[in-house]
This record gives structure tokens, sequence and C-alpha cells, in this order.
């Protein structure tokens, strides 16, 4: 017996394909984890079959008897994981059975998709290594995780009591949906070809339920749609009452692990939790916990118009299935972390999808004296990282309109009186204790209608950004009073304060009162009038926010006294309109945001919207550039026209100028010698010389008497 179990804890490869999925990944991850054979008994410490911590792994014993991980990705792109010894693309077979044949366990998981090509991949893989076994010098365990859908045909085992569970003695009853026989097929195969020679080659068929936990992946729309709480009813596709089978993946992945270690007979089981929760509970619970926790039922094809969940995951949530894991309970020692399912673990699985997917609220208060732009800073603040504007005077007007909407929605609907009583009483308070304080509301009301805001989901959720308010010691004391930590830490130096809802970031705006008052001078009078920054209110204001922050309580000692410290920015550019420098110091100091980037919708219209201006600006610079050219073609027209119109006036001026330049000479050749020169043609042509030329020369020569 000792020696078998020393056998058993000799440190095993373990193949896991697509480790970059989601419950691939953490099946992996807890696998790495985990001793060799800590699951063969219950242990009180580091063998306890959830694996060992982080610290303990240090240990090069303990690192020594873990579980290696080999994994293939479905995504080349993707960097190893740290838990994985090794990592190889599942696309290249001839390169991946040689991987399998150096591992001792080899875990194909089919439980997360519906395509034929993962399922082909399993029964390759069994089928590889079958052919390959007799080469085999120790035993090779193959488990296929199969899906819960191979399942979802299957008729009750009495159709009188329809609520009577199957489990895995009616295995061969069981009829698949029609998009997952292959699944069934490939169920069929692994149990086949792993009875042939079990010394050599043993195999499993582990039937998932419906995988939660771990950030979420089948039911991350309802989780996603609760925390937004962009809309107040989270939906229900279809009748909602269907009976889903699930299991926590880290359940799952410490059923995979007593598989392993236990090598069991049985070749089938059933992972799914003990929970018999209908979708409507589950989708019910999730919006509670996360959201407002009201549902709207809606027709199943409404998640695929509206591209809310893929035709296989509707499959999934559209199951009714009542099983048992009867086998898990028999032959396993499981440390369950979430045994009765996701109803009744669903606080700390909300937690757990909080800090695995980053979503963790940002808490800001704005402070400042009136007109430095505090409101316009939480306006940009609330933009940038999607939070919730808390205005004290918003707060207000919008509890009064909840009130009446509640009242007068109740009075129509018939609602329980009760309801509506209680909503006209709170109603009527706050209307009264405004009459008598001339339209403000006394401060025990304003600090609970505050608080309540303050504590609302959607505050919890993504995080607020408080405008102006708290404004002094006593506000603030009052506003974030934690009556249970009071009674807790009687003894404490540190006012008692509620940690739910205080910031954990302050920032003071400062500007001097010069700056102030200038802004304010320039302030359109509409606006100046509707913030109160007429020239005497303002004056008032600021010098009572001036008394109040120099006194030896202040609404940042209180901060100061909880160790929240205040960042002073101070606000001194008056062109800086959009407060840019005021943001980029906020930002640094804040950090990224904590929620949901873009949806795909979002992106998607951003990208359209970034197409759009990119077209616009070629527009813009097309058309730019035509003016461009036609001003530059109609310029140098111009120029050209008036440099002709210059030329053709040099050219007259020259020719006037020539003209009169010639006028002499021609009137001296018309007086005397044209006429001397007919007279010597005509004589040339009576005497006709031998040489005409120097004949004429001759005459005129003595015939000029001008000489």
């Amino acid at each position: 017996m000792v020696d078998k179990k020393k056998k058993s804890n000799r440190a095993k490869r373990v193949f896991v394909n697509n480790i970059d999925t989601y419950s691939s990944k953490y099946i992996a991850k807890f696998l790495s984890t985990c001793i060799v054979g800590s699951s063969l008994e219950e242990a009180d410490t580091d063998e306890d079959g959830l694996g060992v911590d982080e610290p303990k792994l240090q240990d090069p014993k303990l690192q020594n008897r873990t579980f290696k991980i080999v994994g293939s990705v479905s995504n080349n792109e993707v960097a190893k994981p740290n838990f994985a010894l090794e990592c190889y693309s599942s696309q290249n077979r001839e390169q991946l059975l040689p991987r399998l044949l150096e591992c001792d366990v080899i875990v194909y998981n089919i439980s997360e998709n519906a395509t034929s090509g993962l399922v082909d991949e399993a029964m390759w893989a069994i089928s590889a290594l079958h052919s390959e076994m007799e080469r085999f010098t120790s035993q090779k365990i193959f488990i296929l995780i199969s899906s819960v859908m191979t399942w979802a045909m299957s008729k009750p085992i009495d159709p009188n009591d329809p609520e009577i569970p199957l489990t895995e003695e009616d295995y061969r009853r069981k009829k698949p949906h029609p998009n997952f026989k292959e699944h069934a097929k490939a169920e069929k195969t692994v149990i086949k070809l792993g009875k042939t020679l079990k010394s050599k080659l043993s195999s499993y068929v582990v039937t998932a339920g419906v995988q939660y936990g771990m950030g979420e992946n089948l039911l991350h729309y309802f989780f996603k749609a609760s925390w937004l709480g962009e809309s107040a009813m989270v939906p229900v596709f279809g009748t909602g009452t269907n009976v889903i089978p699930t299991i926590h993946v880290s359940d799952l992945a410490c059923v995979i692990q007593n598989v392993i270690d236990h090598k069991p007979k049985t070749q089938c089981f059933i992972a799914v939790d003990d929970s018999k929760n209908t979708f409507e509970d589950i989708v019910k619970t999730i919006s509670f916990v996360l959201g407002q926790g009201k549902i709207e039922k809606v027709p199943k094809e409404q998640a695929y118009l509206t591209k809310a969940l893929t035709e296989v995951e509707g499959e999934y949530l559209n199951v009714n299935l009542r099983l048992e894991a009867v086998l898990l309970k028999d032959s396993f020692n499981i440390r369950w972390v979430s045994e009765t399912g996701i109803i009744d673990s669903i606080n700390w699985v909300v937690e757990e999808y909080k800090q695995l997917r980053q979503l963790q609220p940002i808490k800001i208060c704005v402070l400042g004296p009136p007109a430095v732009g505090k409101s316009t800073v939480a306006e940009k603040l609330c933009k940038h990282y999607k939070l919730h504007h808390v205005r004290l005077r918003d707060v207000i007007d919008e509890k009064i309109s909840q009130l009446v909407e509640t009242v007068k929605w109740g009075q129509q609907e018939g609602s329980r009186e009760e309801y509506v009583r209680n909503a006209q009483d709170q109603l009527d308070s706050l209307n009264d204790s405004m009459q008598r304080n001339e339209g403000r509301l006394g401060k025990e009301l304003l600090y609970l209608i505050m608080r309540e805001k303050l504590n609302s989901k959607p505050c919890k959720n993504q995080g607020f950004v408080l405008d102006g308010f708290p404004k002094t010691y006593d506000q603030a004391k009052e506003l974030f009073y934690d009556e249970d930590m009071e009674l807790n830490h009687t003894t404490s130096r540190m006012p008692s304060y509620n940690k739910n809802i205080i910031p954990e970031f302050i920032f003071l705006l400062e500007a001097s009162d010069d700056f102030l008052k200038e802004r304010v001078q320039n302030l359109p009078p509409s606006l100046a009038d509707d913030k109160r920054y007429s020239q005497d209110k303002y004056l008032s204001r600021l010098k009572r926010y001036r008394k109040a922050n120099v006194e030896e309580e202040t609404v940042l000692h209180y901060f100061d006294e909880l160790e929240i410290h205040p960042d002073v920015i101070e606000v001194n550019s008056a062109g800086d309109t959009e407060y840019s420098a005021v943001m980029d110091s906020i930002l640094r100091v804040a950090g990224h945001p904590r929620n949901y980037g873009p949806t795909p919708a979002e992106r998607e219209e951003m990208k359209k919207k970034a197409e759009e201006e990119r077209s616009r600006q070629v527009v813009l610079e097309t058309a730019e550039r035509k003016r461009w050219e036609a001003e530059t073609t109609a310029k140098m027209a111009a120029q050209l026209a008036k440099r002709s119109v210059q030329l053709g006036e040099v050219e007259r001026q020259q020719r006037v100028l020539l003209e009169a330049r010639s006028r002499p000479l021609r009137n001296y050749l018309m007086m005397y010698v044209i006429p001397l020169l007919s007279e010597a043609m005509g004589e040339c042509c009576k005497v006709k010389p031998d040489d005409p030329v120097d004949f004429l020369a001759e005459y005129i020569l003595r015939n000029n008497s001008h000489e």
C-alpha cells in the first residue's frame, strides 16, 4: 500500500487542450497546483484536494510532486500561461501526437464548443493513442470532458414524476441534443477504446454541467447586464422554468483531479452540483445581487436578434435536465467550493467575478470654491470612468420623482397598499421638510437620501463622483457615518465611517478669489442666474466658503483623519475651458478605469464615427485644395492679363517713340532724296549704262545741290 502511494505521488505530465479558453484554462491552472495523489485521502492541510498555496509551491519538494501541465492553444498569438510547462498549437497533429505520447494524462475538453473540429480532434487523439498503446511503458489516462447537452433530450425515468433525476446508471438511456450528436459519438468512442487494454490505456468521460465562476463565461451576459445596470430589467430568454444542471469550474477541475488520482473502474461520470435551479431563478439572483433585482421574460429568439447570446449559448441555457452526480459522492474526495449551486454561493461568486474581471468601483469626491469648475470636472470624470454623477440637488429631485412615479404607478396598477402607502409617506415627509425649511430639505432626510444614493447598486458597482458635497466636517461625519463600526470600534480615535461609500480619492480644486470673480463676471447672464452666480449672491457664497475652510475642523480635516489625503489642484488658466490640465492631474492619481471598456456595438459605433470623421476630413481637404487651386489659377490668370496689358502698352509706347524719332528723317528723304533718285532712275532708263549702280551714284553726286 505504501509503495502504491509513493508511486501515485510521482509527478505526472498532464496534457490539456486549448488552455487559452475559459474552462480548460482554469482546469489546467488548478491541476498545476495540485499534488499528485492528494485526493486519495482526506487531508487537513497541504494535501486537501484543492492544491497548494503559492507560498507553499516555492518548496522544491512540493514542486516536484505537482502535475506538470502541457497544453495546446487555439490562438498562437497568446503568450504561454505561467502555469504551463509547454504549449503547442492544436493545428498540427503530426507535431501534437509525440507530445501526447510524452504525457501520463491526456485531457480533452469539448464541453465549451459545439463545433465538429474540436470533437474530431478529440476522437483523433484517443484513436492515435490507442494505436500506439502497445509501445507504452506505463499506463496512460485519457479523460474526455463532455457536455450535458448529450443528455438534453433524455426522457424522465418516470413520466409521472419528472423531478426524479437521471444518474450515471441511466447512461445508456440518454439522448443528445440534435446539435451535439458528434459529442455523444465521441463519448462512445472514448469508452470503447478505453476497454481494450486498461493496463496501457484507460479512458473516462466526464459529463460537465453548465460551468460558472472564475469571472464567468456562459452566464457572463447576465452578470455584465446586471453590473452595468443600463436597463432596469435583465432579460430571461424563454419561459425560464427549465432546470439547468450546473457546476463551478473549480469543482469540475477537482473532479478531473480525482479521476486522475483514483483511476476508478467506472468510466462515465456526471459532474454537476446538488442544485436544481431554474434559468429564471439564476438570472433573478444575479440581478438581485448585482443589479436592481428585476427580470423580464422575452422570447428566446430575441437573444440572437440582439446578439446577446450565440445560438449554442442559447441551447445550453434552455436545456431542461435534472441530473444527480451519484458516483462523485460515492467514489471521490471532492472539496466542493459550491456544492449547492450558484444561488447559494452567489455572494462570493459575484466577488470572484469582480476580482477576476477587475471590476472595482472608483469613488471620487470633488471639492472647491463656487465657480471653480467642480461640476464640469465631475462630468468629465464620470464620462471617462463611466461613473455616476452625484450632485445634491439632482439626488433630491431624483428621489422625489421616483416616489411620485411609484405612487402614480402603484395606484394605476393596483400594487400592494403597504408599498404605495410607504412611498406616499416618504413623499409627504420630504414635502413637509422642504416647506418648513424654505425649500431646503432637513439635514436628517438629506443625509438619508444621499446615503441611499451612494449605497445604490449602480454606485456600488461602478462608483461615483461626489460633486461639491459634503462641504463641512459635520456634513462629512453624518454622511459617511457607520453605526456598526461605531459599536465595534468604540476605542478607536478614527471617526466611524462606512467603507462602502467613503470616497477613495479627494480632489480639491483651488483658485484665487480674483480669478473666480473674473470668471463669474464673464459668464452669460442666463448661466450665472441658473447657478446663483449673480454678483451679490456669488460674493456671499465665496465668503462663506472661505470662512468655513479656515476653521479648525473642515471637511478636508475629516478625510485627513481617515488617512484619505486630498490632492490640491490649482485652476489658474482661464483659456483652458476643457480643464485639460486639471483632468490630466486627476487621471494620474486615480489611474486607469476599472470597468468594462466599450461594447462591440460601441466599438463599432466609434469606428464608424472615426471613419465618418476621416471621410469628412478628406472632403474638407479636397474642397480646400480645389479652392486653393481655383484661387491660384484665377490669380495667375489675372496676373497674366495684367502683364499682357502692360506689354501691349509698352509696345504701343515704343511704336510712338520710334515714329516720333523717324519723322525728321522721313521728311528729309521726301524732300531732297526721293525726287533726285526718281530723276536719276529716269535718266538711267534712257541711257541704259553698263553699270546702272555707278551711273545712279555719279548722277546723284553731280546733281546734289545740298552738298
